[in-house]
């Protein structure tokens, strides 16, 4: 008797629960949770009114003037496209695996009481790129998915030199210590790594597990990948991939 009385009850819980965390539409399950908005910092961070800073996750937006530093392409623009959007707005933010950066803000996506999906607006729009790191890849697939009809419509930062598809034969020093995306042919492939014109793609150690084979290329295949052209030591043009979704 004692059973049949809590079976009914008990079934329903655990359908309930099962089938919300496979879909990850319940909120205490994704620990999903509403703040309001206090102040704009840029296109990509804000503050709320708990002094809680956050940081949209998996996109990144053109800087603002700071100090002696001048103001990147769009950089205002798309600090004033977000003000616009969620100032002095109660918003939802949804988590992945790390929750914070380096710096102690709060890495999310952003919702607005609608449903719009901020993150992906500031894409889609031509005011941000995409910008992963793991293990942080819930959403990356959709990100780039706004990046490319971005990127096909000639959409906002990538109408600029600074931030259009830079063929892979013309990176060079111009381009040292900026975040680029190159489009180029493979050629020269190696364990963990190949070239496209002069600029030697690497995969590092620390971010190896997160590709399913060593090589992801063919010859002459064309590919397009994102990351900061450096100068090694050797005096060669590099750039390393830090996820698999940092290579199309």
């Amino acid at each position: 008797m004692r059973f049949s009385t809590f079976k009914i009850p008990l079934l329903l819980i655990l359908l309930l629960f099962g089938s919300s965390a496979q879909a990850g539409t319940l909120s205490v399950i994704r620990s999903d949770r509403w703040v309001t908005v206090a102040r704009v910092f840029d296109g990509d961070t804000f503050t709320t009114t708990s002094g809680e800073r956050v940081r949209l996750l998996g996109i990144n937006t053109p800087e603002i003037a700071h100090g002696q530093q001048p103001a990147q392409p769009m950089g205002h623009e798309a600090r004033q496209r977000l003000n616009t959007m969620i100032q002095g707005q109660t918003v939802r933010l949804a988590f992945d695996r790390d929750k914070f950066d380096d710096y102690g803000r709060t890495l999310a996506q952003v919702y607005l009481r609608n449903g719009l999906w901020v993150n992906a607006d500031l894409v889609q729009k031509g005011f941000a790129h995409v910008y992963t790191f793991a293990p942080n890849f819930r959403w990356s697939r959709e990100l780039i998915v706004a990046e490319q009809h971005a990127r096909k419509a000639g959409t906002g930062i990538w109408r600029t030199n600074r931030f259009r598809v830079l063929p892979a034969e013309q990176a060079g020093a111009d381009q040292i210590g900026q975040f680029r995306v190159i489009r180029g042919q493979v050629s020269h492939i190696e364990p963990w790594g190949f070239r496209l014109a002069r600029l030697r793609i690497t995969i590092p150690v620390r971010y190896r597990q997160w590709f399913k084979q060593p090589t992801p290329v063919t010859p002459e295949q064309i590919v397009l990948v994102r990351g900061i052209i450096r100068l090694s030591r050797s005096g060669t043009y590099d750039l390393a991939l830090h996820s698999p979704f940092d290579m199309e």
